[in-house]
């Protein structure tokens, strides 16, 4: 079974790039972040046409997210349960599902935008109430993992450098440690570094050639609990699906699971 998360930044402006990279790839569940829709502009009848049921949390211009299925799609949760709200506002920002023998969570957290700002105290409380939506999961027999856009690096190791995040949000002490509290629940990193290259990013900006020049971050990730962690036969950043015209900021991860 190969599953995947995927910040499309765009579903409508990517869907060629995504039915694409579907049938290529052949994954069976995508987890998509950013899909900039509402539920209605989602392309549901284009996806199942390709062979993939959808459960979406989406509002608008802004955030969004989703699961795509080809082995079933069941018990789909919209949002975390005790989610907080920015501005009066619960951001469409994660999705459960059963897909097959697997439980999964698609999930888009808060920016932060600055140390200090409103939006990264959101984002603290946004990652705890992750924590307490998934732990019962985490813990269970059943294979389960959480997959998304974090925007968290969790080592220093997953930025090009350092030096220039030094004050700013992604690397700051306690976005790390909600990260580290969330694996406390249970789950582990299961895309190793290295894989098969060193520094394996995810998300590299449009400016300045960030990707050309490998100026990227790690902040897409998968963490799953030990049932699932047992399962994983192989993980990998698609960079190719970064290049050219019409692409993503973020490159697929994908994990291949024997369950």
């Amino acid at each position: 079974m190969r599953i995947a998360t995927w910040n499309v930044n765009s579903i409508t402006a990517r869907l060629p790039r995504l039915l694409a990279w579907l049938e290529s790839s052949g994954t069976d569940v995508l987890c998509v972040q950013e899909t900039k829709s509402t539920e209605e502009q989602f392309p549901a009848e284009e996806l199942r046409a390709a062979g993939y049921e959808s459960a979406v949390n989406a509002t608008g211009r802004w955030n969004g997210v989703a699961l795509l299925s080809r082995v079933g799609l069941e018990d789909v949760v919209k949002g975390l349960p005790e989610g907080p709200e920015y501005d009066g506002v619960t951001e469409p920002r994660a999705v459960g599902a059963t897909c097959g023998p697997v439980r999964l969570w698609s999930v888009y957290v808060p920016n932060g935008r600055e140390v200090g700002h409103d939006h990264y105290a959101y984002k603290l409380r946004w990652l705890d109430a992750l924590r307490k939506t998934v732990a019962d999961d985490a813990a269970g027999s059943r294979p389960f993992a959480v997959l998304g856009d974090f925007n968290v690096a969790p080592t220093d190791d997953d930025v090009w450098d350092l030096s220039r995040f030094v004050g700013a949000t992604h690397v700051t002490p306690d976005e790390r440690a909600a990260l580290a509290a969330l694996r406390a629940e249970g789950l582990t990193d299961v895309v190793p570094r290295p894989l098969k290259y060193d520094r394996p990013y995810t998300y590299w900006d449009y400016r300045e050639l960030g990707f050309p020049k490998n100026r990227g971050m790690r902040i897409d990730l998968v963490y799953g609990n030990a049932a699932l962690a047992g399962a994983v036969k192989d993980s990998y950043v698609d960079r190719e699906e970064r290049k050219g015209k019409g692409a993503s900021d973020h490159a697929p991860v994908v994990v291949d699971l024997d369950v």
